[in-house]
């Protein structure tokens, strides 16, 4: 009886280990998958490609500046038409425009129209137009830095839901970076040129060293 008991109390205790160690990972499986959605909340902003933008305008409270695509070279990709009419820092146009195309936001929140002043967006910090070549029109207004400085507050458009409700989207913030620069940093870097090789200096002959 002894042995069957000590038996039994052996067999329960492997079937508690074994269900204990089944609801661990079943609990770790249920944690990546809320990684998984996590991730998969993060909505892309804009749904077109680079080649689809023809032109931009980027208004900040300092500046207006325009950007087209070049068409009649590769080189550089992108003109800059006003204020002034010039080859475009296609470096920095890439910037901006990889963001548009590739980036994604965090988070929406909806919120009433007398709201959009507690999160920058009016009067906004900059304004992107996005104009494409199918003569579609896209909006990225930016406001203001969230609380803990990690993402930028960003409306699309202009226009309120059914509901009365603007969506608020949360950006990364390097889009402040990418619009709030001088005019000179839009301008095409001036090519500098190679400085010319110094003459070289004759070589003695074994004769003049004598």
């Amino acid at each position: 009886m002894k042995l069957q008991r000590t038996t039994l109390i052996l067999l329960l205790l492997a079937l508690g280990l074994s269900g204990f160690v089944y609801f661990s990972e079943m609990n770790g499986k249920t944690q990546q998958q809320v990684q998984q959605e996590e991730k998969q909340k993060q909505q892309q902003i804009f749904s077109f490609q680079e080649n689809d933008i023809q032109s931009l305008t980027i208004n900040t409270k300092n500046l207006v500046i325009n950007l087209e695509r070049n068409q009649k070279s590769e080189k550089p990709k992108w003109l800059l038409t006003s204020p002034e009419k010039l080859p475009a820092n296609d470096a920095i146009a890439a910037y901006l425009i990889n963001l548009l195309v590739k980036g994604k936001s965090d988070r929406t929140l909806s919120v009433a129209a007398d709201e959009l002043k507690e999160f920058g967006l009016e009067p906004p910090q900059a304004r992107i137009d996005i104009k494409l070549k199918n003569q579609k029109n896209r909006t990225l207004i930016l406001g203001q830095t969230t609380y803990n400085k990690g993402s930028l507050y960003a409306q699309l458009g202009s226009t309120a839901n059914k509901n009365g409700k603007i969506n608020v989207l949360l950006v990364s913030k390097d889009f402040a970076n990418a619009v709030n620069r001088e005019l000179a940093e839009w301008k095409q870097p001036a090519q500098t040129t190679q400085p010319k090789p110094l003459p070289s200096l004759p070589q003695p002959t074994p004769e003049e060293n004598k």
